[in-house]
């Protein structure tokens, strides 16, 4: 596949488009074999930018690169030292695409990996560890659109350092039905001292993210979670399931629990999503969700590269917290505790 090369994604933002700076990068050389870039002092050849990558958008795989280096700085703190598995569209979002844990054996040498144990293989699995802004426009190099990421640390891979909770509605419910039931997980924590954060899942629903102090593991927090959606779920029964079967969920918002697993992935903050449009899972305020469930209006929930860059300027890494925080579940009788709440 070739391509009229374009600028390399570093070239700085036109005046029409806010966002972030973009990190330092300068080219190096071009040809029809593509465009070499110097990167945080790493050597990168970016191929076909010109591809279109988003049909209905017009949105080039150059355009991906670009947006992910101009969002490095506020994503990059919630990529390093998790593990990655990669979601990639070689053809653009309307090809084939493929998961891809092991980290490919023609990534450059400088890219961090870190061995997981994998019980279905019985081996370990060498995932790829995003750490800096090189090894993310390589990623974005190869046509990984999405990023997905453990809910914990390579270093301590049974300790999630979040609960996340995946509300996705079961049609005809859609996010507005999903902001009704965030607040409703949001007393109910609350009631326990806990604080939770929200972002877009990107597609049709919300993400709610429960930072931890370090010390809780998977045995403990999925429980806890599960507790969580099924108080929630003999609470509200025309408005929210904890069970996974289809023919329950009609009009319904899952609140999936069962992303609270070491073997498991969650489509990381800031990441783009593989959808007719460049839409993003993006941080959002509490407001915007109460918003949205008073007005019976999602469309503001529904995010773009373009628009994130922006918020990102305007109003910092909503998502911050959820890396700051210290919070512990309420103690051995925690599970107990949310079911009799």
């Amino acid at each position: 596949m070739t391509a009229r090369p374009k600028r390399p994604a570093a070239r700085r933002a036109p005046a029409s488009e806010p966002g972030p700076k973009r990190p330092a990068a300068r080219r190096a050389s071009a040809s029809k074999a593509g465009v070499e870039v110097e990167v945080g002092g790493r050597r990168l050849v970016l191929k076909n930018l010109d591809k279109v990558f988003y049909p209905e958008a017009g949105f080039t795989k150059g355009d991906v690169v670009d947006y992910y280096a101009r969002i490095a700085p506020a994503l990059l703190p919630h990529l390093a030292g998790r593990p990655l598995t990669m979601k990639r569209y070689p053809e653009g979002v309307e090809g084939m695409f493929f998961y891809e844990k092991r980290c490919p054996p023609h990534r450059p040498e400088w890219v961090h990996t870190a061995k997981v144990w994998s019980e279905r293989n019985d081996e370990f699995i060498d995932y790829c560890v995003v750490n800096d802004l090189p090894s993310l426009i390589w990623a974005a190099s190869i046509a990984d659109l999405e990023l997905h990421t453990s809910l914990s640390l390579a270093r301590a891979i049974d300790t999630p350092t979040t609960i996340v909770f995946d509300l996705d509605p079961g049609p005809p419910a859609d996010v507005v039905t999903c902001c009704e039931v965030a607040l409703l997980v949001r007393k109910l924590l609350h009631r326990l001292e806990l604080e939770v954060y929200p972002k877009t899942s990107g597609s049709k629903g919300l993400q709610l993210y429960v930072p931890l102090g370090g010390r809780a593991t998977y045995d403990e927090t999925k429980p806890f979670a599960h507790a969580v959606a099924q108080v929630l779920e003999r609470a509200h029964p025309k408005l929210v399931v904890e069970r996974m079967k289809k023919d329950l969920r009609v009009g319904k918002v899952l609140v999936d629990w069962s992303q609270n697993d070491p073997h498991k992935t969650t489509v990381c903050v800031y990441s783009l999503r593989a959808r007719a449009r460049p839409t993003v899972s993006a941080p959002v305020t509490w407001a915007e969700v109460e918003k949205a469930a008073r007005t019976r209006r999602g469309d503001g929930l529904v995010l773009e590269a373009k628009d994130v860059l922006r918020r990102v300027e305007r109003m910092g890494d909503l998502f911050e917290p959820v890396l700051t925080r210290r919070q512990r579940l309420p103690g051995p009788d925690g599970v107990e505790r949310v079911r009799l709440s």
